[in-house]
């Protein structure tokens, strides 16, 4: 999974630019430089002492209100752009430096052209990482590369001839996708000040009036196949990750050549529950209480669910997020089992013990059904272009009810049908 991720920090320049519409400059550049300052909150108990949290951002963006492509002129001219940062959490011995790649869209906030709300998802390497020896007090960060999410909502508070300057307000999120236990994350709440450098160049009217694109809609279908992994629990032997496959399929809607919308079902096998179960570890044995799946262990490390999947398609670029519900997923009860008792259970559980397991409670019972998927596909054919078929490669972090499940990589096939003006 570190490759995987590694592999995505790489590729979102190549994300971004491809987004830079063929004919005729119609964007105008912007580059932004940010400081950011704030608190990180304790990611355990006894967290490492720690002072404020302060970043560097290089923010490099294309302001889209001349660009022709239907999606810009739906979404009223977004920047969209790449920044890259360095972030001091206050204790480089413990904590360290993260340095962040990231890819991110920005709207205007209710209809207000100096209020406007940025998102954003990339990854961050780590130069400081738990080690249950010599780093013990760190349970936020236990991978070099970890994923990062940024929300923020900027206020531009004086525009001049050269810059125009912003303050901000936001959230940070940063967690390894349960590629390695513990998982805390860090969340960092933070404030910043920034400037928007101007081009020499005038900005750009929109030159293709939204009242010029009809409004359409028309069908799709859609199949992905995804490989992923994640651990299982702290102990050793189970904090290895393993394969996760993944089939999914889907039909829905696109509406403008810019919103999907659809609804879909999903299969997955979990290689560290198919472990567990034919290693015959301790709850799986005779007379424990998941004895019964050593009957049909692939089956019982399976996962079968429906979705609803809701998407921006800015051309080459769809971000993309799911929610949907686990209709069948037994090998969770042993990973809630496991992991939501006492801190640490070992590998060998005794049939008599006084050991704190998960219980299902109402937490379990929502976390166990309710799935969702958030990241960002690239499409090899623009949509712009409508074309019948499409292919595209996604990056995503799927998770249980917000706490991470697991990261993977998928290929997919889009056909697209029934084109028609509304």
């Amino acid at each position: 999974m570190r490759a995987l991720l590694t592999t995505l920090i790489v590729l979102l320049p190549f994300i971004v630019f491809s987004q830079e519409p063929s004919e005729g400059k119609k964007t105008q550049f912007v580059f932004t430089p940010e400081w950011m300052t704030g608190i990180t909150a304790d990611a355990n108990k006894d967290f490492v002492e720690h002072g404020l949290t302060n970043s560097l951002y290089l923010n490099f963006g294309w302001e889209n209100d001349g660009n022709p492509q239907e999606w810009a002129q739906r979404l009223k001219g977004p920047r969209t752009g790449f920044s890259v940062s360095l972030t001091d959490y206050g204790n480089r011995d413990s904590l360290g430096m993260a340095v962040t790649a990231m890819p991110f869209v920005e709207f205007e906030a209710f209809r207000k052209k100096n209020l406007k709300i940025q998102v954003g998802m990339g990854g961050s390497y780590f130069t400081r990482k738990y080690d249950s020896i010599t780093n013990p007090q760190n349970q936020g960060i236990t991978t070099d590369v970890v994923w990062s999410f940024r929300a923020f909502m900027h206020y531009q508070f004086l525009s001049g001839e050269k810059l125009d300057w912003r303050l901000g307000v936001g959230y940070f999120h940063h967690s390894n996708g349960h590629t390695r236990l513990p998982n805390q994350g860090l969340n960092s709440f933070l404030f910043s000040l920034s400037a928007d450098v101007k081009n020499n160049k005038s900005p750009l009217p929109s030159e293709i009036p939204i009242s010029n694109f009809d409004r359409s809609i028309y069908s799709y279908v859609s199949f992905r196949f995804g490989y992923g992994a994640n651990v299982l629990s702290k102990p050793m032997v189970f904090n290895d990750n393993e394969p996760i496959y993944s089939v999914s399929g889907e039909y829905g809607k696109v509406l403008n050549n810019t919103f999907k919308l659809g609804v879909g079902f999903y299969y997955r096998y979990y290689g560290n529950y198919y472990n567990y179960i034919v290693d015959n570890e301790s709850l799986v044995q005779e007379g424990r209480e998941f004895e019964h799946f050593k009957d049909s262990p692939t089956w019982y490390a399976s996962a079968i669910g429906l979705h609803l999947n809701g998407e921006v398609m800015l051309n080459h670029v769809g971000l993309n997020a799911q929610i949907g519900a686990n209709l069948f997923k037994p090998g969770y009860r042993i990973d809630w089992r496991l992991n939501e008792g006492w801190n640490f259970i070992p590998r060998t559980i005794p049939a008599d013990n006084n050991f704190v397991l998960g219980e299902f409670d109402s937490q379990f019972k929502m976390k166990h059904i309710i799935h969702s998927r958030m990241g960002i596909k690239y499409y090899f054919v623009g949509t712009n272009t409508e074309p019948r078929s499409n292919v595209f490669v996604g990056f995503h972090i799927n998770t249980n009810l917000g706490q991470a499940d697991y990261t993977d990589v998928s290929l997919g096939y889009v056909y697209n049908f029934g084109f028609r003006k509304r």
